[in-house]
């Protein structure tokens, strides 16, 4: 009787001038490609947080809108809707600090730096129309 071997066959290992080429090529290990990893890590953790900031302010909006339908004081349902506007107002904050660390910073890096500061500052004076002009 014949014995078979099962034992997992090895890959060569790649040479230092492989592993120099994998790395200038841009391909899966390299550098460049592990900085792009860890943002896109980042904008999922980021992501995560924003929509459950979204989620509470939902129910913060469902619950005022329960107080008008039970005719609760006008002063309290005032008071929630200014929770619930500083509340969306922090949600706008952390998502122009992520455009303005992700997004323009790679910009600047490009060399597309005017573009993106006037994009940036025309998403501002969206926001709040008193501001920059």
């Amino acid at each position: 009787m014949t014995s078979i071997d099962h034992a997992p066959k090895r890959k060569p290992r790649p040479s230092g001038r492989d592993e120099a080429r994998q790395f200038s090529s841009g391909a899966e290990g390299s550098p460049e490609r592990w900085r792009r990893s860890a943002d896109r890590e980042a904008g999922v953790l980021h992501k995560d947080r924003l929509l459950a900031r979204l989620s509470r302010i939902d129910g913060q909006v469902r619950g005022v809108a329960r107080m008008v339908g039970e005719d609760r004081d006008c002063l309290d349902v005032l008071t929630q809707l200014a929770a619930v506007k500083a509340a969306l107002n922090q949600v706008a904050m952390q998502l122009l600090e992520n455009q303005a660390r992700r997004c323009v910073a790679r910009a600047m890096r490009d060399g597309e730096s005017e573009a993106a500061t006037a994009e940036l500052l025309a998403v501002l004076k969206r926001i709040d129309g008193k501001a920059f002009g």
